[in-house]
């Protein structure tokens, strides 16, 4: 296990992430307490220290689980969890980003996982209602008031995380120095904005679904799995475009001897972006399959491979604007002959 820094700060965080939604068997899907501990244990003995909760995850099991494993050792790891999404339906206050909300969360939070602070603290999910000031205000009270460290931003658009940084730059609020995000072979619409903006603000990134759905590791290809929840899930997933690159990712799992878990995995660990991927699972073999891609590489030409199998279009304003056409306007004959030191140039 490699380790790097999160961001632009001085956090260390292993290379692998490990996502604890598993964790807990409330409402029926998840993993008992014992194949939780011991999927902590695999990941903690390859030399994992990243730690991925929040407050939702069956129903407030996966903290409690959390909590107890890393209790013993809590200064080791880096213990990440989430707010916006409501434990109270019922009540009009119970989620969102606002300052109740985060509030009300994040002192939850800390009794469930029973520590005094939190190493990293997302917000899980854009609402669109609460003001972009009152978020990073109220996220830097808590880092002043020392419950939480660092502060990291999950499931919203580029723009409005640009906006916040730019923000707590000019106010010199905690900045986000994290950025969460879908991505993986299948699913790589971030390409488009969110991962060149987390490069231009030097944002770290972790890739959630990083197996897409699970469609990834070959098994429910034919929408057929043990989980019948999760074949519902990715039942939108199974398309020709996806079944060419599930196929592609055998085959190169196949000359490898190694598995199609692995290779997708790989494939992140290997991108220039260089996005952090969650690892989930709900047995121990499952997560040490995982943790077998750190014991190989890719080529460039497999690498080159799946590029090509899994590439998609940028659209608007980035095709445009990367047409000979528009270069030949903006530089006339030097369009070939300047060099950007940044990936966008």
């Amino acid at each position: 296990m490699q380790y790097k820094l999160l961001g632009r700060s001085g956090l260390r965080v292993s290379e692998l992430a490990l996502g604890t939604m598993t964790f807990g068997d409330l409402g029926g899907w998840g993993a008992n307490k014992e194949e939780s501990h011991k999927i902590f244990n695999a990941y903690v003995e390859a030399g994992g220290n990243f730690i991925d909760t929040t407050n939702l995850y069956t129903g407030g099991q996966s903290e409690e689980y959390v909590g107890e494993f890393i209790s013993s050792e809590r200064e080791k790891f880096v213990v990440a969890t989430k707010y916006s999404l409501s434990m109270n339906p019922k009540n009009p206050n119970g989620g969102g980003n606002h300052r109740k909300s985060l509030v009300q969360s994040l002192d939850a939070s800390l009794k469930r996982l029973k520590t005094e602070y939190i190493d990293l603290y997302w917000l899980h999910t854009w609402d669109f209602l609460t003001p972009v000031e009152e978020i990073m205000r109220a996220l830097d009270d808590q880092v002043r008031a020392g419950k939480i460290l660092y502060v990291g931003i999950s499931n919203t658009p580029a723009w409005i995380v640009s906006q916040a940084n730019t923000m707590a730059a000019l106010q010199g609020w905690s900045p986000f120095i994290g950025l969460q995000m879908e991505y993986s072979l299948i699913q790589r619409e971030a390409e488009r904005d969110l991962l060149p903006m987390a490069e231009a603000f030097e944002i770290g990134v972790t890739a959630w679904s990083p197996l897409g759905g699970g469609v990834l590791s070959g098994k429910n290809k034919n929408g057929t799995t043990e989980d019948s929840k999760r074949a519902d899930l990715n039942a939108d997933r199974l398309t020709d475009r996806n079944r060419t690159i599930v196929a592609t990712v055998e085959e190169i799992a196949k000359e490898l001897g190694k598995t199609p878990v692995q290779v997708a995995l790989n494939w992140i660990r290997q991108r220039k972006e260089g996005p952090i991927p969650i690892l989930g699972a709900r047995k121990a073999a499952q997560i040490r399959d995982n943790l077998g891609c750190l014991l190989f590489q890719l080529t460039q030409e497999q690498m080159d491979v799946l590029n090509k199998v899994s590439r998609i279009e940028l659209g608007f304003p980035h095709g445009f604007l990367k047409t000979d056409t528009v270069k030949h306007l903006l530089l006339g004959e030097y369009k070939n002959k300047l060099q950007s030191p940044k990936r966008n140039g």
